[in-house]
């Protein structure tokens, strides 16, 4: 999504409180169970956490909407692709 009204967040730059809210609000909207892995919502947030180090998962800022999602690298893709759908019609 190279058109300017996305970034990339580096999830580094977040202070943790922050980044752990996105990830629980990440684990709410995907609809995991929290009971899967033995530790709650804090077992989920630090599988997250493990995936983002790994690339699998980003975060993203849409700058025209001023919200921030985490997002798997399918749905960054699929999104992308959806958005320029949009923009065409």
């Amino acid at each position: 999504m190279d058109d300017g009204r996305f970034i990339e967040v580096p999830y580094r730059m977040l202070p943790p409180e922050t980044l752990d809210g996105l990830l629980e609000a990440f684990v709410t909207r995907q609809g995991y169970d929290t009971t899967d892995t033995g530790e709650g919502m804090r077992g989920w947030v630090g599988q997250l956490k493990a995936q983002l180090e790994r690339g699998e998962l980003l975060i993203a800022h849409d700058l025209r909407t001023e919200s921030t999602e985490v997002m798997t690298l399918a749905q960054w893709r699929a999104f992308g692709r959806d958005l320029a759908d949009d923009e065409e019609g």
